[in-house]
């Protein structure tokens, strides 16, 4: 069993201190000292089923809870139950007698990860076998599960969100523990029996849970599959680029791009910080990763040299937000703070494993986070009708561009072939605020397909959310009934914001 520490009534507010509740209860999860990890992903998943059966009983809603970091209010519930998971938070390793005789993955490749394990307590294991993640978002304190939950990405354009790692979930409601994995199967049935789990294996409700974004059961535990260790070298610079350069990207000439402005040959990982003030007049910020074999003689550089220091962007974006005057020259000089060191292809190569790309985070208070996902191809269409748009409702922000495949998941934002991924980050005032809702309203008048991110602010509302994911929330929708077939279960996570999305 899990340890139940109840903190008692309180005001809650999220990681980035954006939104905020008053809780009836905040209630920690501890881990016990069972050593059997079988024994204690059973003992964790009934303490689950217990306190979601009691949250039923007296009507009190529940939000499981990692990190809090999603700036969006899709973790906050009002007079309800917040239940942290972040003392949750082993791995474990899988032998290969435990998988299925039908599975095609190597053992070695698999993690159970339980909810609150933080995505850098993912990376740290991962290494300590010899493997690795093969994307992930711009910071590490997330947890992994809400990570997923949410479907956070990188700018890894050979792969889709951090979602995709995702091959099995131990989900809990009031009434079930179940495991839910795809048709085909990983783990034996035996081994899943001995963590307390019903199994379903079915392909609709696997990609729901995988992201889920916290209305299909409370996730206990995951199972993902990770990449043979590897390490990627950095190159980052601040330069000029030019209109024509935003079309190669659009067509995906991610090698020709690289080739202008850093190494001749495929990067793994590409991101554009651009001044949308002015995007091609100014400097904007690029960041490319390249792939290299691992070598354990390679000593971690300063995080600074693997393009860290993105949040002094954000904290530096807050001078912005008190002066229309000079706002261009002022969000320059934050971006170029950002990058305060070029390691460009001439200087000494910054090499280091992936877990290494991000740094540890500091909270920052009054976060703007907004983004739109589209088809990559449509990027050169789309590029002046954002930027002019933006910056007639006023700006406040910078824009960034990262390049992500389709992504696993029913609901993933990045559902196209290709996606582009536009990210508006800044401080939270209203000239941020209107400025997205410009991008939002001229690319619905254009008839341009978009979706947006579940854990930023997004504006979204039943009716919109069905437009954007059609038969994919009506198979979302089915999937979730199949777990929770009772109403009553699904009320327990019911939050305001998750009603309005219709996801409850």
């Amino acid at each position: 069993m899990a340890r139940i520490v109840n903190l008692g009534q309180q005001v809650w507010t999220n990681y980035h201190q954006t939104a905020e509740c008053n809780l009836k209860s905040r209630i920690e999860l501890v881990n016990s000292d069972e050593k059997n990890g079988r024994a204690h992903l059973k003992g964790v998943a009934e303490t689950v089923r217990d306190l979601l059966g009691e949250a039923r009983q007296y009507q009190i809603p529940v939000r499981p809870i990692g990190a809090g970091w999603s700036p969006s209010p899709i973790n906050v519930v009002e007079d309800g139950w917040l239940v942290e998971t972040l003392r949750l938070n082993r791995t474990y390793t899988v032998a290969a007698k435990d998988l299925h005789e039908d599975c095609e993955v190597a053992a070695e490749a698999l993690l159970l990860v339980q909810a609150g394990a933080t995505v850098d307590e993912v990376y740290e294991s991962a290494e300590e076998i010899g493997r690795s993640l093969r994307t992930g978002g711009a910071s590490n304190g997330q947890s992994f599960a809400g990570a997923c939950a949410t479907g956070t990405h990188g700018s890894v354009w050979q792969a889709g969100g951090i979602q995709d790692h995702v091959r099995a979930v131990q989900m809990v409601t009031p009434e079930r523990i179940l495991w839910i994995s795809p048709e085909k199967p990983v783990l034996s049935d035996a081994f899943i029996a001995q963590t307390g789990s019903e199994i379903i294996r079915d392909d609709r409700v696997f990609a729901a849970a995988q992201l889920h974004i916290g209305a299909m059961g409370f996730v206990t535990a995951m199972l993902i599959e990770t990449d043979p260790i590897y390490m990627v070298q950095n190159i980052q610079k601040a330069t000029k680029i030019r209109r024509e350069h935003i079309d190669w990207l659009s067509r995906g000439e991610f090698r020709k791009f690289s080739c202008e402005f850093g190494l001749n040959e495929n990067p793994y990982f590409q991101q554009l910080i651009i001044n949308p003030f002015d995007p091609f007049d100014k400097k904007c910020l690029l960041r490319f990763l390249y792939k290299r074999p691992f070598d354990p003689n390679i000593p971690p550089p300063p995080p600074r040299d693997m393009g860290a220091g993105y949040d002094a962007l954000t904290l530096l974006g807050k001078a912005m937000a008190h002066s229309d005057l000079f706002k261009g020259a002022i969000m320059q000089f934050a971006m170029e703070q950002g990058y305060p060191d070029n390691r460009d292809v001439d200087d000494p190569p910054a090499i280091a494993t992936w877990g290494h790309t991000t740094e540890e985070h500091a909270p920052i208070a009054s976060l703007f986070n907004g983004s739109v996902t589209l088809d990559r191809n449509r990027l050169g269409e789309v590029f002046d009708l954002v930027i002019d748009n933006f910056k007639r409702g006023g700006g406040g922000t910078v824009v960034t561009l990262r390049f992500v495949r389709q992504a696993a998941g029913l609901l993933a934002p990045a559902h196209w072939p290709d996606n582009v991924v536009i990210d508006f980050d800044g401080p939270n005032v209203e000239s941020s605020h209107k400025g997205y809702k410009k991008v939002i309203e001229a690319l619905d008048e254009a008839g341009i397909p978009f979706t947006r991110h579940w854990g930023k602010t997004n504006n979204l509302d039943e009716q919109r959310v069905k437009r954007d994911y059609g038969q994919n929330f009506a198979d979302w929708k089915w999937a979730q009934a199949q777990v929770m077939p009772d109403p009553a279960d699904r009320q327990v996570f019911a939050n305001e914001e998750l009603r309005k999305l219709g996801l409850i």
